[in-house]
């Protein structure tokens, strides 16, 4: 065993692990909790006459009202187990799935830290984290353990670490650095802040909040893994991750980042904060061993996990265009905050056999916040286009229907422009992972924004 293996290999504390569980399942608990509770269920699944889906996912169906509930019943009694670590496995795929498969009802409520917790509630489902301070361990003495391999823990490192990294390096175009765009438009809306209200008008601090931010996300893992940097570290990731949810609905997200990142502290931080729960490391050495047949399916499988974890940021680069505008690799490669984008669309109907033709009401079949995300997402008007085209034939007798748009689109403070080609019967088009030779490029130049 060579001098990196012994290190991946090498036993410790179990202690952050504990912590990990129980802050991601206690707060995944309360989140699918809020969520029932605030309505949400019926705003996002049972209003919608229609729903969008990912590529390759259009066989997801959307349960009934009941249904729903029971879903998100399921990830919070999933996020329990995980929590508390009773029959941790078994509650860990309970709430895996149930929430991947909420995600993938439709693509418009698709957020960057609905992605993460799929990934973390797979990487929890691998890793030893019930193997004390549980449930299980209570009702399974025999399981207790005082170390796993060091792993383990590096694991859940390296994921943060590259949502970190990936959001960093997102920020590095013209827009974000050398225009301050979409933070001057979005600082502005504070403007009614008592003190900082006045400050967010100035042109220099929304440059200096995009600057900061980029370094932020791309250094901030470095700083988190040095034992001289730590502690001000987290300052910083509080500090930021406060800031951004005082200043942007963005949901869970900040409370997520700053429980996660306390991974990144020694184990001897997290027997102290465990402590009042009364968590107590034991004094007898108890190292978890993964069985042999997983050790050779775990390597292997966790190596292509990471490098898809690395490539998929990067498929950006097979696409011509912008990606903010395109937004062809846009989704799944932690692009968090980096556009101010509204549009409209008008859809046309027309029957190939006839002249009859129709001015399509986006309203009648979509609710309003599914119309924003439809008016600015090229597959999504793709699909709206072929729902029409099925619509308009099942239900109008149209023949043959022939679908095109007129759409506009401002992205970071830009003026509108056209967005796609409108000879083009969008009917007619499959949906692929190649180009979308349909869409119009960016035309505006960077240097002209709307003042």
């Amino acid at each position: 065993m060579d001098r990196h293996t012994s290190l991946l290999h090498a036993p410790t504390p179990i202690a952050p692990l504990v912590t990990f569980r129980i802050l991601f399942g206690g707060l995944m608990c309360l989140g699918a909790l809020r969520f029932m509770a605030s309505g949400w269920v019926e705003k996002l699944f049972v209003e919608p006459q229609f729903f969008f889906k990912f590529y390759g996912f259009h066989w997801v169906e959307v349960p009934d009202s009941p249904g729903v509930y029971i879903l998100y019943s399921a990830i919070a009694l999933g996020a329990a187990g995980i929590m508390l670590g009773w029959y941790y496995r078994l509650s860990a795929i309970i709430f895996g799935l149930s929430f991947t498969y909420a995600e993938l009802l439709d693509v418009t409520n698709y957020l960057n830290h609905y992605y993460l917790v799929c990934l973390l509630g797979f990487l929890l489902l691998l890793l030893p984290a019930h193997r004390a301070f549980s449930l299980d361990v209570r009702r399974r003495p025999d399981w207790q353990v005082s170390h796993v391999p060091a792993w383990t823990i590096y694991l859940l490192q390296v994921q943060i670490a590259l949502v970190y990294f990936f959001a960093g390096f997102a920020k590095l175009n013209a827009d974000w650095l050398f225009h301050a765009m979409p933070l001057t438009v979005w600082l502005k809306e504070h403007h009614h802040w008592p003190v900082l209200g006045t400050l967010f008008q100035l042109p220099w601090v929304a440059f200096a909040f995009s600057w900061a931010g980029a370094l932020y996300d791309l250094t901030i893992p470095l700083w988190l893994s040095l034992p001289r940097t730590r502690a001000l570290a987290y300052g910083a990731v509080l500090v930021f991750h406060g800031l951004t949810r005082a200043l942007f609905n963005i949901g869970l997200f900040p409370l997520i980042m700053i429980f996660n990142t306390l991974v990144f502290f020694p184990a001897s931080f997290h027997e102290r904060l465990l402590r009042p729960l009364g968590y107590r490391s034991t004094d007898h050495f108890r190292p978890y061993t993964y069985p042999r047949w997983a050790v050779r399916c775990l390597g292997p499988g966790l190596a292509i996990y990471l490098l898809l974890q690395v490539a998929l940021p990067f498929r950006y680069l097979l696409y011509p265009g912008n990606v903010l505008w395109t937004e062809q690799g846009y989704r799944f490669a932690w692009r968090v905050m980096l556009v101010e984008k509204t549009g409209y669309a008008t859809f046309y109907v027309e029957d190939g056999a006839s002249d009859r033709r129709t001015e399509v009401i986006n309203s009648d079949f979509l609710t309003s916040y599914q119309e924003k995300q439809m008016t600015i997402q090229p597959d999504l008007i793709l699909q709206f286009a072929h729902h029409l085209a099925s619509y308009y034939q099942q239900h109008h007798g149209f023949h043959n229907p022939i679908v095109t748009v007129d759409s506009f689109v401002a992205l970071n403070g830009r003026p509108s422009q056209r967005f796609i080609d409108p000879t083009v019967n969008l009917a007619s088009i499959t949906d692929q992972l190649g180009p979308k030779t349909w869409m119009l490029p960016l035309q505006t130049p960077a240097h002209r924004f709307n003042n």
